[in-house]
């Protein structure tokens, strides 16, 4: 279908794919910040460490091949690196939802973090989509 399309079609659709990932990574930064900001209380922020550490057993164990991710596989560090994003990705879920069970948080703040966290998720997997592509091989 996408050959089929002119070429200054094909990169205006490239472009606003970009500019939808773009938006998503911005609009769950601002609902990190406003999880904080509106309820004047940062300890929500802890999450961020969470979002810092989430990516980096993917870029210092796994490499640049991200399809390896979804297979199964014997290497060792393929396996460590999954168990250890996952821990990662659920710790961004549980720092939240601890905070709030400790009452340090309140039901707001909660779901604006969860909201955060799914947006973040749904960029993610909308860039190893785009990835995938060979549109984007150049990037």
């Amino acid at each position: 279908m996408m050959a089929d399309l002119p070429g200054y079609l094909r990169a205006c659709l490239q472009s606003g794919k970009l500019a939808l990932l773009a938006i998503l990574v911005s609009g769950g930064i601002v609902l990190q910040i406003l999880a904080c900001a509106l309820y004047n209380n940062w300890w929500p922020m802890l999450t961020v460490l969470m979002y810092v550490l989430l990516p980096m057993p993917l870029l210092f164990l796994a490499g640049s091949d991200s399809s390896s991710l979804f297979s199964e596989s014997e290497s060792g560090w393929v396996n460590a690196t999954k168990f250890l994003t996952g821990a990662s990705a659920i710790g961004s879920i549980a720092i939240p939802v601890i905070l709030k069970h400790a009452g340090v948080i309140g039901w707001g703040a909660l779901a604006m973090e969860l909201s955060s966290f799914f947006i973040f998720v749904l960029s993610i997997m909308c860039y190893i989509r785009m990835s995938a592509e060979d549109y984007y091989s150049a990037l």
